[in-house]
């Protein structure tokens, strides 16, 4: 116990398990699957009754690392009685995915939802008509670090939020996706959408956004950099500066997030980013509310795997009817998809002109 009450034990950093889990069946045999998805799946004691990927020889050689089936067609896979739908496809594939589907099955796509708001719109519209329970998997809300930054929050520990700062200088391998390298949009749609959608489960949607997002001379990957500026109204200031092409060694790499309230602070370090996909350790310190100093808050786990867990812990729970609530429904997820939309549109438009000297 510290100073003013604040005890960082006290703080939820997982979500529980379902009673029953049902058998996952996953679309998609890229490196995200290998190094998430089914590594969280083992670690819960989710079963796993297949994939299946068109690149049949990739997926034969996903399958037999983890001991599962790989599927001879999307039909036969889409078969599996009472399963759980795991789509780690590209984003312009869900829609096809989810017509193959079952009516009233449940599914988990993986994000973004489409390759823009269009897309989204009719992933929306497929999985009204054939009523998919289905969520997009925006899986750093079930971080450890911020399941308790949420649940910090939501005790008052900060106060009134007034100011979310979003800083990432590093070096991503985006070579490991090879999809992206030819996408038209890549790092507000597949990385910062992350901290998008984090920021409106925080702070609830914005007015509107101002933001600027580029790529870079040294390589033809089509953004890599934004900056943004989500507009609150006149109490709360949200920004984000990423930049992905900080090459030059760890020293002064950063992927990091500050967080302030009326009454207390937050500190967290994504350590997955900085060493993608081995990463460093995550990082949350909590300056509470009443208190005198900052106060780590040990964690019981990482972003990777361990997100993808409660992820698909709370889609298996609200199957079952063990959850009442399904969070990132392709409801509320559409709405950062349109955050999305919003910023790469602001990113096209032209700046505020600047006054000529008379």
């Amino acid at each position: 116990m510290t100073e003013g009450g604040f005890d960082p034990a006290l703080l939820a950093q997982s979500w529980p398990k379902p009673s029953k889990p049902r058998p996952i069946v996953t679309f998609g045999a890229g490196s995200i699957v290998g190094d998430a998805h089914f590594p969280a799946y083992r670690k819960a004691g989710f079963p796993v009754a297949g994939l299946y990927d068109p690149d049949h020889a990739r997926a034969a050689r996903l399958a037999d690392q983890w001991g599962v089936a790989a599927f001879g067609s999307a039909e036969e896979a889409a078969a599996v009685e009472g399963a759980i739908f795991d789509l780690a496809t590209p984003p312009s594939r869900h829609a096809d995915v989810l017509k193959s589907l079952p009516d009233a099955a449940v599914a988990l796509i993986q994000k973004p939802m489409g390759s823009n708001l269009a897309e989204a719109t009719a992933i929306l519209e497929i999985c009204r008509a054939k009523r998919l329970q289905a969520a997009v998997n925006f899986q750093l809300r079930f971080a450890p670090m911020m399941l308790a930054l949420k649940d910090a929050i939501g005790k008052g520990w900060l106060g009134e939020i007034v100011d979310f700062d979003a800083w990432l200088a590093l070096a991503t391998p985006w070579q490991l996706w090879e999809f992206l390298l030819k996408a038209p949009r890549v790092e507000i749609a597949m990385h910062s959408i992350h901290y998008l959608d984090l920021i409106r489960q925080l702070l609830g949607d914005p007015h509107g956004v101002h933001a600027k997002t580029l790529g870079h001379p040294n390589h033809a990957v089509a953004q890599t950099r934004t900056s943004a500026i989500l507009d609150y109204g006149d109490t709360v200031r949200c920004a984000l500066s990423i930049n992905h092409d900080h090459k030059f060694g760890r020293r002064h790499q950063a992927c990091e997030f500050r967080i302030c309230g009326t009454e207390g602070a937050a500190y967290l370090k994504l350590g997955l980013n900085l060493d993608y996909p081995r990463g460093e350790p995550d990082v949350l310190e909590i300056y509470p509310k009443g208190g005198s100093d900052w106060v780590a808050v040990p964690l019981a786990g990482e972003w990777f795997p361990d997100a993808f867990v409660g992820r698909m812990a709370n889609v298996q729970r609200f199957a079952a009817g063990e959850d009442a609530k399904l969070i990132s429904p392709v409801e509320d997820a559409w709405s950062t998809m349109a955050l999305v939309e919003a910023a790469y549109q602001s990113s096209a438009a032209p700046a505020t002109p600047i006054a000529e000297r008379p």
